[in-house]
């Protein structure tokens, strides 16, 4: 089976706070990033979360077209990363008559999940 991937884009949270929930699952079976990212306390777990479950429902998808059965829970996440998304930018008053850049930053979620066999042959 080939690989399935799955993308969130421009999500509102930093990207340096979403490779901390991502670094958790990389490498990992769907099944042990699912309760990992179950009992995971950051703000982009469940985001991620959601990007997961959709990988493998495109997973299963595409096994029902070529009319197969998979196990997704012992695919693998081979891949997933998070790239930086546009930033907004504000300007907050400050004292003095000053004003100082507040940036909102946005991030790209990518995940592949693929079967161990693809993983062995590497």
């Amino acid at each position: 089976m080939a690989a399935a991937i799955a993308r969130a884009k421009w999500l509102r949270i930093a990207p340096r706070k979403m490779r901390l929930v991502v670094n958790l699952i990389r490498g990992k079976t769907v099944g042990e990033a699912r309760s990992i990212l179950l009992y995971t306390v950051k703000r982009g777990a469940p985001i991620v979360g959601k990007v997961l479950e959709s990988a493998v429902a495109n997973a299963e998808s595409a096994a029902a077209e070529r009319r197969e059965r998979i196990n997704t829970d012992d695919m693998i996440v081979t891949k997933v990363y998070v790239d930086e998304g546009p930033t907004l930018k504000k300007f907050q008053p400050q004292p003095r008559g000053r004003a100082t850049r507040i940036r909102k930053r946005s991030s790209h979620v990518t995940l592949t999940i693929a079967d161990k066999s693809a993983q062995v042959n590497k």
